[in-house]
């Protein structure tokens, strides 16, 4: 691999990082702005700018442009705490999971609003007995004429009283195995039947909530993919999520903080600097193979899993820095605070070594 990146990409590392800067300027400074930092109106810069769908095919209204622009983009973004959540998860899986399963009708009806910023979307997926274990999950969808019929609870669902629309992922059939019967169904959110109840976390972060399906009534056309068939595009969605810039530079901004205040004449503090910056690095280089598609299926599991728990050690090193002052209740706090978190949200990190050790490793699976 050739480590030095090149003029290009040096320009668009400067651009991205003057337009994170005016974005923090005029909508302020989030912590973990990919999934804090709600903008409508940034946005909607960002579909000006064709920052989103940057890697998408160009017929399908994408940049076609390569894998790495965007993650060098994301990184300028997410570290200097610009507000990108409300295009973010759209971006990252909806769109994809629309181009690669998606009906023609459905591309044309949905990427366009994606593409200009216009429409925010969340994902149902985690339930209150089903987190982890996402082949357990009991949101149904039953077949009734020329729609499908939903009843059932989300939770963790991040925007989900803000959101457009929900791509839910539902229970079709409870014929065969846990894994199968399951269906991914676009869900517009002011469809009668749903109710939505926000979450404030103990950060004070408002993204999370619960969200009630009763008798919900969406039409058929609204199924992604093949009926039934759709853990397996779960999965692929599952990829996008755990291997990106996100999962890597999210408390970033803290960091910057903390770099500016520590001791570097402390022989202790300088090691302790030293590693996290080679783990920044490892982590790079980790989502670079992501990004790329050199790394072996699954893989991202272990990305994930390496960049969130460098994450939390950002974290504890923010709060040796600050001391005391950490107990004040301000930004550095709650960016703090929320670290256990990036270890749990898109899977935990010992389900993330389940993954690795049973999809990636071919280690054999503990008898039950």
């Amino acid at each position: 691999m050739d480590f030095a990146w090149t003029p290009e990409q040096d320009r668009l590392r400067e651009q991205a990082r003057a337009i994170a800067a005016a974005a923090v300027a005029e909508h302020g400074w989030h912590l973990d702005s990919w999934i804090n930092g709600y903008s409508k109106e940034f946005a909607r810069t960002m579909g000006e700018l064709g920052w989103i769908g940057l890697t998408w095919p160009e017929e399908f209204g994408g940049g076609g442009r390569p894998a790495i622009d965007r993650l060098i983009i994301g990184e300028e973004l997410i570290a200097a705490g610009a507000p990108i959540a409300a295009m973010w998860f759209a971006d990252r899986q909806m769109g994809p999971a629309l181009i690669t399963h998606g009906r023609p009708d459905q591309q044309q009806e949905f990427l366009p609003g994606i593409l200009s910023g216009e429409t925010t979307w969340c994902i149902g997926m985690s339930e209150p007995n089903a987190g982890s274990d996402l082949a357990s999950l009991k949101t149904s969808a039953v077949l009734d004429g020329d729609d499908y019929v939903i009843n059932g609870q989300k939770i963790w669902t991040s925007f989900g009283a803000v959101a457009d629309y929900c791509y839910l992922i539902c229970r079709t059939s409870s014929d065969g195995p846990p894994h199968r019967g399951i269906s991914e169904i676009i869900v517009p959110m002011d469809t009668p039947g749903i109710e939505v109840r926000p979450i404030k976390d103990m950060t004070t972060n408002r993204h999370f909530a619960e969200v009630f399906y009763t008798d919900v009534r969406v039409p058929a056309a609204n199924l992604v993919g093949v009926e039934g068939n759709a853990f397996k595009q779960t999965m692929r969605q599952l990829e996008h999520e755990r291997g990106g810039i996100d999962r890597l530079v999210s408390n970033r901004a803290i960091y910057e903080l903390a770099l500016a205040r520590a001791d570097r004449e402390n022989p202790v503090m300088r090691q302790r600097i030293a590693r996290l910056e080679s783990d920044y690095r490892i982590g790079r280089i980790l989502v670079t193979r992501e990004v790329l598609g050199q790394a072996p299926p699954g893989f991202s599991a272990a990305t994930k899993c390496f960049c969130t728990e460098h994450e939390w050690r950002v974290a504890e090193f923010v709060a040796s820095v600050f001391g005391a002052e950490t107990m004040l209740w301000d930004d550095v706090t709650r960016g703090v605070v929320y670290a256990p978190g990036y270890t749990i949200m898109g899977g935990t990190s010992d389900v993330m070594r389940n993954i690795l050790g049973e999809r990636v490793l071919g280690l054999p699976r503990e008898p039950r």
